[in-house]
Order: C-alpha cells, then structure tokens, then sequence
C-alpha cells in the first residue's frame, strides 16, 4: 500500500471513529402503559446500556438528577427513582446532567419531557393545539447515555430569529447561515440554542426548519418566541399549546459541563385585560390582542427552586426571547422584560450570561453597562453580568437586495449582517463571536465614510418615511444612484465634518477601536476613534450623524422591490413579508429596518486641513478576549468633485 493510500485510509478510519462518538442518540422517555389516574407522577432515570430508551433488567439507576412538574423539585434517589406531585397542566421534565446525554429524535430535538394536559387544549386552534392526554400514566422513565468525553470545552451555537414566514425563507436560512454552521464542528457534544421566533407565525413550518437545522449535527435546544405562539389562544394557558406538542416545553433547563443553561419564557400572550400602570395600555384592547416581555410567578418560584440545588460556582445561562434590556429599545416596556431586576436579585452572587433575540440586533452589554429606559421599563441599572442580543438569522426580516450568494442582504437594525452568534465555553468561562451568513468568518465590521452628502441623502428618505403613505409621493426623493460618492471628498466635506466609521457587529465597552491614515506619500496619522454610545445611562443617539453609512446605504435603497416579470406567477411580483405582505412591484424602497442608532459603532472625524491625494484608513478592532480584526478602507480627496457619469460633452465634442 503506498503512504498517500495509507494516510487515507487512516484518515477515513478516524473520520469514521468521530463520526460514531458524535452520533446522535435516538430515543424517548418510556411511558409505562396504562394510566393510573394518580396524583403524582413516578418512575426513573437509568444508564440506557443498549440504547432502546428501554428500562432493562441491569441497567442502573442515575442519582442526583432534578425532575420536575414546572413548579416543584425534587432528586432522584440511589436507584434512579423520583415521584413528584401531578398538576392539571404541565410539563414533566428532567435536567439533563453534566456528563450524561439525554436521548434526541430524528430532528435533534432533545427527549426530556413528558407533557401532561389531561383534555387538552380547550378551544380548537389552528396548529393543533395539544390533545387530551388523559390521567397520570403508570410510570414515565427517562434514558441517560454517558458522554465520551468529560472535556468541559464545548461549542454552542445561538440562532436568534430564524422567523421564517415561509417555505422561501426556510430556502434562504438553509443556503445562508445554517450552511455555515456545517464548519463549525458543533457535533453531538455542542448545541444549537434558538432564543424565540424560530418561524414567523406558522408553526407547519417548524419540522422542515428542524430537519435542516439537525444537519449541524447538535441537539437543537428552543426558546419559545412571540412568533411561535397559537395567536389564536384566548389564554395564555394555552398560547404554546401546540409549540408544546410539536418541539417541546416552553420552559426548561439542561447541564453542559460546568454550565447550567436556562431556558424561560418570557412572552406574556395575551397580555391583557388592561393592566393598572399607563406603561402597558397596549395590553389593554380585546380587540387587538398582543404580547408583553414578563417572567411568570410560576417561573420564577420553579427557578428559584432549581437554582436552590447548584452550586454558586456553576455558570448559569438565561435564554428568554425577548431582551432583559435592549439598547435599540431601551425606552419600550414591551420589547424588554418588565421583572428582570427580580431576576437579577435571583441570580446574585452567580457567575451568569443572558441570551436573547426578538430585537434583531446584536448587543453586546458588558457588566456596568446602562441605558437610559432600563430602570423604569425592566427594574435594571447597571447590569450585574453580560447580556448578549444574539441578532438574527433572518436579519430585518429578509429585506433587501441579494448578495452574491443569491440570498437576501438583509442587514440588522443596528447594520450587523445577518448570521449566528458562537459561545466558546471552557469551564465557566465563555467566548463569544458572531459569524456574519456567508461571510468570510474572521470578517467582524464594517468601515464607511460619514459625509454630508450622506447624511443629505439620509435625513431627505427618512424624512419621506414620515409622511403619511397614502399621500406623500410613492417614488421616494433619493435612491442609491443619488448618493454621491462617499470616497471621494472636497475640502467642503472636511470642513463640515466627515467621520470614519467602525461597526462592529459584536463589540462592547471592553473593544478597542484603533485607526491610522496613511497617504500615498507615506505620511501616517493617528485617528481618534470614539464609540458613540459609552452606555453610561445616556438615551440612544439617533440620526444621520449616528448611523452607519455601511449599512444605511444597502438599507434605503432596495431594488428588489421593483423585481417583476411577464410570465411568472403573481406572488412573484415584487417580493413577500411577515405572513405574505406585499413589497412591489415598485419603484426602489427602503427597508424597514435602518442602522440609524448604534451601540457598537466607533467613529474618528477625518483631518479637515487633509491634502488632496490618495488615503488608506486601516482600522483594527480589538475585543474583549484579544481577537483582532483589521480592515481598509481606500478614498480620494479632490479639489472638487469630478463629474459622475460618462462626459457625453466632451465625447460628442471630440465628434464634431
């Protein structure tokens, strides 16, 4: 055998062997047959030997696993067994132990759980709702596999607002950011975390998204969004009834190592009748029923109990939807939680993260930060440990014109790419990264020049935004093609301020921004580089002079709204939104979604005494952990601005 075929071999023999330790493994809780009608439920947690999900004679009891009915508590005794009180509507669940795998089905949705709901869904519901269950069954079991590995080092994926509406949308999530999760090595010993809105109100999307998701190769782990809810429901009782029947619990905890990850849900629906404080009127109207951002009583005391039984050293991650606190929406109640100032006080003391999407932003808050809004909207000042908004995988909803890859721009509010955010965890330590959707992955911001012919042309569309639809001027006063070239600059634009501009997707108070201008002559200067919110208690900044000229320019100008065609089918005209709104055809618009305020943008005005030449600024942004990124960016300035378009004057004159 020649060495090249022998190295192959060997190759193919140790991709095999990875392959069988990352397996998944496939099975279910055992529910014991026949139903017992008792008041609490029994049975137990064992090794699953022969991987049956089957309890067999030898196969022994795990001690020391938590089980509980969404309220109570308790532990599993020497041989595995538990009982614990039955109520009328609840979960049945176990946390999964550090150490140990709980079984997964063919979609990598862990099998942890039995939902009990004796008659069911009480009012018919478009999904489904769930069905009677019946009494207490004679017994629920609950397989463990250990893990081949006791590495604490572990990799988990984040997906905040993958919300597809449609089969499309699921097309562009598969072809964007879920191909990229394929280099990410996340395998059976990594997760795949989803903080809410996982589809776009259609739940039959659910196990087409699953299936793809499952290629990753991880349990896929599910926060309950305000988009994945029965909108249907008259209760809130009820509103994650057939999210429970198809994915799972709405609230639950599993271990990972040192870490002890829990998921709540935190979005209230219906949330009225209308509450006593003027902040939460919206919840007020029967008519138009919508949701609010609180954790239950019932959470919170489950939580409580549950955190009586870690250990102060273990990492504890909060995963809810909506944001404890945003800064894009730091002056909303809805879009923040109402308590998370009780949850804070719960978690003192507590080596903790926060996890969360619903904003389609990426926020990167480090301990000690503050924005005005959070103590009257969410009980919070300065926070007591990070807090990270994981953006979005659908980014602003799809918008946008396609890249190079045939997918939507669709950049976020704050100007970040659509994508995945990826924890690195060791120990109880933890690093984040965001992974821009088919971008190259060391790629980590932007870089734009703030003129101000931009913010001319900024101010101009926005301003038409404002007016009502039905009467401004359906064709909007400025598109991309009126901008003018913002890399060429006059001794004007110096004089009435220009600004470098750094958007860092992930960055926080703990990043650095560094920036030097280097002339074609060699001659080098340093950049003062300033992030524009310190995150001190100040309100957001917002505006032409705060925004992101990367990101604003692809925002407020989308051709794709004019996309039409002779022979296609008519849904084809234009493009579809949030439940089959129309965009188009028409002229060029923008998105709904503009980067016009930032919490993790850095800017350094431009020398106004530059010299005409030729400059290259390079920027390198340092995070929290060391990484670093570096990008250039090339521009011109000129005694004036030379004409933009072809010289039809001098060519026709050349003519004659």
């Amino acid at each position: 055998m020649s060495r090249a075929l022998l190295a192959i071999t060997v190759l193919a023999w140790i991709g095999v062997s990875m392959a069988r330790a990352n397996a998944p493994y496939i099975g279910s809780p055992q529910v014991g047959d026949g139903a017992v009608g008792a008041e609490a439920f029994t049975g137990r947690v064992f090794e699953d030997l022969d991987r049956d999900s089957v309890f067999d004679d030898g196969e022994p009891g795990v001690p020391g696993v938590r089980v509980s009915n969404g309220l109570d508590w308790v532990m599993t005794d020497a041989e595995g067994r538990y009982s614990i009180g039955a109520r009328n509507d609840m979960n049945l669940t176990i946390v999964q132990p550090a150490g140990w795998r709980v079984p997964v089905d063919d979609k990598q949705l862990p099998q942890f759980f039995y939902v009990h709901k004796p008659g069911g869904t009480p009012t018919p519901l478009r999904f489904g709702g769930l069905p009677d269950t019946g009494p207490v069954p004679a017994s629920v079991n609950f397989p463990l596999v250990r893990r081949t590995t006791t590495d604490d080092a572990f990799r988990c994926a984040v997906f905040g607002d993958t919300q597809a509406y449609s089969n499309q949308e699921i097309d562009w999530l598969r072809d964007g950011p879920m191909t990229d999760l394929l280099d990410e090595g996340l395998g059976a010993d990594g997760c795949l975390l989803y903080v809410g809105d996982v589809v776009g109100d259609d739940l039959g999307l659910l196990p087409r998204l699953m299936e793809i998701g499952a290629s990753a190769g991880a349990p896929q782990w599910l926060v309950h969004g305000n988009h994945d809810f029965d909108f249907d429901a008259a209760s809130d009782d009820d509103s994650a009834d057939s999210w429970r029947r198809i994915i799972g619990p709405e609230y639950y905890a599993f271990e990972r190592g040192e870490v002890l990850f829990v998921v709540l849900d935190n979005v209230v629906y219906p949330c009225g009748p209308a509450p006593a404080d003027a902040k939460h009127e919206f919840c007020g109207d029967p008519e138009r029923p919508t949701y609010n951002g609180r954790i239950s009583d019932e959470q919170m005391t489950w939580l409580a109990g549950l955190l009586d039984t870690v250990p102060m050293n273990r990492k504890i991650v909060i995963a809810t939807h909506i944001p404890l606190v945003s800064f894009v929406d730091s002056r909303s109640p809805k879009h923040q939680t109402d308590n998370s100032g009780e949850l804070h006080a719960l978690l003192a003391g507590r080596p903790a993260l926060a996890l969360s999407g619903h904003t389609h932003t990426v926020e990167n808050h480090a301990p000690g930060q503050h924005f005005e809004g959070w103590a009257d909207n969410a009980g919070v000042d300065a926070l007591p440990f990070r807090h990270i908004v994981a953006g979005a995988g659908s980014g602003a909803w799809f918008a946008g014109d396609f890249d190079i890859d045939g997918n939507p721009m669709t950049l976020q509010r704050m100007g970040a790419p659509s994508g995945v955010l990826l924890l690195d965890f060791d120990g109880i330590e933890v690093r984040e990264r965001y992974r821009g959707s088919r971008i190259d992955p060391d790629r980590r911001q932007w870089l734009g020049l703030n003129t101000p012919a931009f913010r001319h042309w900024f101010e101009t569309i926005m301003d038409w935004r404002e007016q009502d639809r039905d009467t401004r001027d359906p064709v909007p006063p400025y598109s991309i093609n009126d901008l003018p070239d913002t890399g060429l600059l006059t001794p004007a634009d110096l004089t009435d301020g220009t600004w470098l501009t750094v958007n860092v997707w992930a960055g926080s108070s703990e990043s650095g921004v560094a920036a030097v201008l280097t002339a074609i002559d060699g001659t080098v200067t340093e950049l003062n580089a300033v992030r524009t919110q310190s995150g001190s208690g100040e309100a957001p900044k917002i505006g032409a002079e705060w925004a992101d000229p990367f990101a604003a320019q692809r925002q407020l100008s989308v051709a794709r709204w004019a996309l039409e065609s002779t022979l296609g089918e008519d849904r084809a005209q234009g493009f579809e939104q949030f439940k089959g709104s129309r965009r188009g055809p028409d002229a060029p618009q923008p998105q709904g979604a503009v980067a016009d305020r930032n919490m993790h943008l850095w800017r350094a005005r431009l020398p106004a005494d530059l010299a005409p030449g030729i400059y290259t600024a390079e920027v390198t942004s340092i995070d929290r952990h060391g990484e670093w990124s570096v990008d250039r960016l090339l521009f011109e300035v000129r005694p004036e601005r030379p004409p933009r378009h072809f010289r039809t004057d001098v060519w026709n004159a050349g003519a004659e």
